[in-house]
């Protein structure tokens, strides 16, 4: 049987290969909602159809940006339902697979190594970081040489970037997709889509910091190549469960004060942003470890900081990341790379990061 994995890299980072449609829509299957955007091509360019959110938290006899754990079935109808309220009518669809339903690390292997050898050969390594029988997951890799000194002269040193997804976990979504009547043309790990969303063709070392509800991906790009991945296990719904607690309030309240609040100092109750920050402070100070110790190892200075995912879009969190981060700090804006209609430009700028895995999802399968 094929390696559903093998065109991950080759072909844009995608699981599957397929072929190109002229509509499309890209599925966000969060923990605390289902992201939705369908792009068309015209005249060579992606052009915005429709986009839309849906929260999970009711599904689960929860509130609203709670995180939930659905039943196949449950979930299968949130996203008829989203695809439904979010006027979508394309049935090709490009679906994101969770990062924590997904193993991606690096490994090396000394000399030159030839490819038909890496085939037999990187199997074998990866048990070393697999917790499961290797024939049980899909692999995937991309090889990322450097060269390295020693006494001697120059030896060629292959860092290897390795992408895993256990079998049952592919099973699963193609079952999901069918539930909703959609083709299914291709699957891809999460931060893939959000890396090709929110990048431009700069070819600087950045990192990209995704907050989403329950974890916070941090991936450190290099060349457009992926050199370091790394998972915080915080995201927003731990500023939620804060202020619940700490105001003893209900968590719906909870949720609505950070949003119209966020990191601003411009309330009464300082004990609004002083416990917000205190998660932000945690993942950011994790997150610039992270990136202190990629610069140290690599000799590299990391020349931006992109803030994307749903947890990004706190008020005043760009100015408080750049009191731990010494480098540039932006949001990610991934609806700059589609059309839209003028009028929608302010919303889909402070919209942007929250979609940016379905943006990066439909942008991959118009490309081709």
């Amino acid at each position: 049987m094929a390696n559903p994995l093998k065109s991950i890299f080759a072909n844009g980072m995608s699981l599957f290969k397929r072929d190109t449609v002229e509509s499309v829509v890209g599925i966000d299957i969060g923990t605390s909602a289902i992201k939705v955007v369908q792009l068309r091509r015209k005249g060579g360019k992606a052009v915005l159809e429709t986009y839309g959110t849906l929260a999970l938290g009711p599904y689960a006899k929860g509130d609203v940006g709670q995180v939930t754990n659905l039943s196949a079935e449950d979930l299968a109808k949130a996203m008829t339902d989203t695809l439904r309220e979010s006027n979508v009518t394309s049935s090709n669809c490009a679906i994101a697979i969770p990062a924590s339903s997904s193993l991606i690390f690096t490994m090396g292997l000394p000399g030159i190594i030839e490819e038909k050898t890496l085939e037999q050969v990187i199997p074998t390594e990866a048990r070393k970081y697999i917790p499961v029988p290797i024939s049980e997951v899909s692999l995937d890799w991309s090889v990322i040489p450097k060269a390295t000194s020693d006494e001697e002269g120059t030896v060629e040193k292959n860092e290897i970037l390795v992408a895993a997804i256990h079998n049952d976990t592919v099973a699963r979504y193609r079952s999901l997709a069918s539930s909703a009547k959609l083709n299914a043309a291709f699957f891809e790990i999460e931060v893939f889509s959000s890396i090709r969303s929110v990048l431009t063709h700069d070819l600087s070392t950045v990192m990209i910091v995704d907050i989403g509800a329950s974890k916070t991906k941090i991936t450190i790009m290099e060349y457009g190549t992926v050199k370091r991945f790394h998972i915080i296990n915080r995201g927003s719904q731990d500023i939620t469960n804060n202020l619940s607690k700490s105001l003893a309030i209900p968590f719906t309240r909870a949720e609505e004060i950070k949003r119209e609040t966020g990191l601003s100092r411009n309330v009464q109750d300082q004990a609004i942003p002083d416990t917000i920050k205190l998660v932000m402070d945690y993942i950011f100070g994790e997150a610039n470890s992270v990136l202190l110790d990629y610069e140290r190892k690599y000799n590299k200075i990391v020349s931006k900081v992109i803030l994307t995912g749903g947890g990004s879009l706190l008020k005043e969190i760009i100015a408080d990341a750049k009191t731990t981060f010494r480098n540039d700090v932006v949001l990610g804006t991934p609806f700059d790379k589609v059309e839209a209609p003028a009028f929608l430009g302010d919303v889909l700028k402070d919209a942007g990061p929250e979609f940016s895995v379905a943006v990066g999802l439909a942008l991959r399968e118009l490309e081709g």
